[in-house]
This record gives structure tokens, C-alpha cells and sequence, in this order.
């Protein structure tokens, strides 16, 4: 370990409030670099006070990188869906590896491959995917457990099989998109579906196939069935309702809907370090 980051970290005992403030801020500042000797010190230690002050040290770090990752991710233009969801996660599992998210995806992208061909229609395609999705691998929605946060982490619903409109949706819509299906998200109002876009699709309702409810084990919808949910829960019609998203709503509605779940167990930190995340996503500055 750096003698100099070694020393630090032992001014981090110092009794004297204002030498730990500035040890403190300095630690922080020096970013994800310093993480593995944070780690290596807090193993080599039996002091619990110590320990708990690396612990901070460490999570302060992982944090101002995920804003910082994730404000790229959004200024970029967010091209990446999956990575986009894969930030999210990280939020919760900071050590997450992209490549092992990437490598289930791919897993499961190859076992819809298999099963398509040049001669099926879209629906047939789509009937596909929900075999695999649903039938194979038992994905269905979190309906026990609706508000837990695990629902909006995308590595916990590839492990679980369970998760929330969303969730569910943004994985569909992930393993679709990359076998050339033009599937994308709806951002439809207490409730996420996909809608199948046609070829000649240009940003009006009337060029869109059908919908799909991966919530509902790939359930397929005409616009008649938007229309109707709508009137039922006594929304006005909007065009957003009915056309594709961008993947940073997406981001903004994921991130939204885990807000609300930490809201609905009462963790106070968490919902402030969530809506921080979400201050990134929806705040043109960022």
C-alpha cells in the first residue's frame, strides 16, 4: 500500500475533529483509485470505529462515481439501454461487473436466436421471446413482493426471474432490440409496456403494430386496450402514451419507481441518494 495513503487512512484515529474532516475530504477526493487500499486497511484492522469510517470513505467514493458515470451515460444519449439499468444497479451492488450482466443478456439473446427464422411474422416472433422468457425461464412479475427494490435491478431480476413492469420490460426490450425487433418502451402512466414498431414507423401511434405486457407474461395489446386502461383509470389520451420512449425515460422512470419503493420501507437515506440519481437523469444541466 502507498505509504502516504497508509498514512492518512491512520489519521483517521486522530481524536481531533478537524484533522479528521480534512483526512476525510482528502480521501475522498482522490477517487476509485485509493478503493482497493481502503479495503486492504479496513482487513488489516481490528478497530470498529476505524473500520466504520473506511466503510463511509469507500461508499462516498462508489456514489460520485455512479453520478458521475451516469450523467456521461445521459449526456452521451443514452444509446445503451442495458447500461443504462446496469448504472441503476450499481447504485445497490457498487462491486457489479458490466460484463456479467452483458454475458446473461447474451445467454438469453442466444436462446431466442435459435428459434427465429427469416419466415415469422412479428407476432410470431414475439411469441418466441415469450417462450423463452416466460414459458423456459419462469420470468414473470414480482406480484408478492411488488414494492421491493430488487424489483428495479436488473442483475436481481436476471437472478430472481422476478420483477416489475419496468424491469421486465427494459430486459425484453433489451434481448428484442438486439435480434433487429423493433420493440421499444412505452412510458404509459401506472403501468410500462413495449410497443413493436413498423418499418415505416415515423413517430405516430398508427405505426405501431401491437403492444406487448411483459408483466403480464408478453400479453400482446391492440391500442383499443390502451384506450380502454386509460379510461379506467381516468387519464387523459396523450401521444406519449401510445409511441416509444427514449431509453433516458426509461432510465427516469426505473430510477422513479425505486424511489417509491424506498419511500414505501421507510429508508430516508436511500430515498435521497436515489433522488440525487434521478436529479441527474431528468436535470438539463446535468
Amino acid at each position: 500500500m502507498d505509504k502516504e495513503l497508509l498514512a492518512m487512512i491512520k489519521l483517521l484515529e486522530d481524536p481531533d475533529e478537524d484533522i479528521l474532516k480534512l483526512v476525510t475530504l482528502k480521501l475522498q477526493n482522490l477517487g476509485i483509485e485509493i478503493i482497493p487500499g481502503l479495503e486492504k486497511a479496513w482487513e488489516n484492522t481490528i478497530n470498529q470505529d476505524l473500520q466504520n469510517k473506511i466503510e463511509n470513505i469507500i461508499q462516498y467514493i462508489q456514489f460520485s462515481e455512479l453520478k458521475k458515470e451516469l450523467s456521461e451515460w445521459k449526456i452521451s444519449g443514452g444509446d445503451s439501454l442495458l447500461y443504462g439499468a446496469y448504472l441503476v444497479a450499481k447504485y445497490q451492488y457498487p462491486d457489479l461487473y458490466y460484463s456479467e450482466i452483458e454475458a446473461q443478456v447474451e445467454k438469453l439473446r442466444k436462446e431466442v436466436w435459435i428459434e427465429l427464422h427469416d419466415g415469422l411474422t412479428a407476432l410470431e416472433k414475439v411469441r418466441v421471446i415469450n417462450h423463452i422468457f416466460f414459458a423456459i425461464h419462469k420470468f414473470s412479475g414480482n406480484t408478492s413482493n411488488f414494492y421491493s427494490p430488487g424489483n428495479s435491478y436488473i442483475n436481481q431480476v436476471l437472478e430472481t426471474k422476478k420483477g416489475n413492469p419496468i424491469s421486465l420490460s427494459i430486459l425484453y426490450a433489451i434481448v428484442a432490440q438486439q435480434l433487429d425487433m423493433q420493440i421499444y418502451g412505452v412510458n404509459l402512466p401506472l403501468n410500462y409496456i413495449l410497443a413493436y414498431k413498423d418499418e415505416n414507423f415515423k413517430d405516430d401511434p398508427n405505426g405501431i403494430l401491437f403492444y406487448i405486457n411483459p408483466y403480464n407474461k408478453g400479453a400482446v395489446l391492440s391500442r383499443r386496450e390502451i384506450d380502454f386502461f386509460l379510461y379506467e383509470q381516468k387519464l387523459e389520451s396523450r401521444k406519449e402514451y401510445y409511441i416509444p420512449c427514449s431509453n433516458i425515460t426509461t432510465i427516469e422512470r426505473l430510477i422513479r419507481n425505486l424511489v417509491f419503493s424506498y419511500e414505501k420501507m421507510g429508508y430516508p437515506e436511500k430515498i435521497e441518494q436515489v433522488n440525487a440519481l434521478l436529479n441527474i437523469i431528468i436535470n438539463p444541466d446535468s
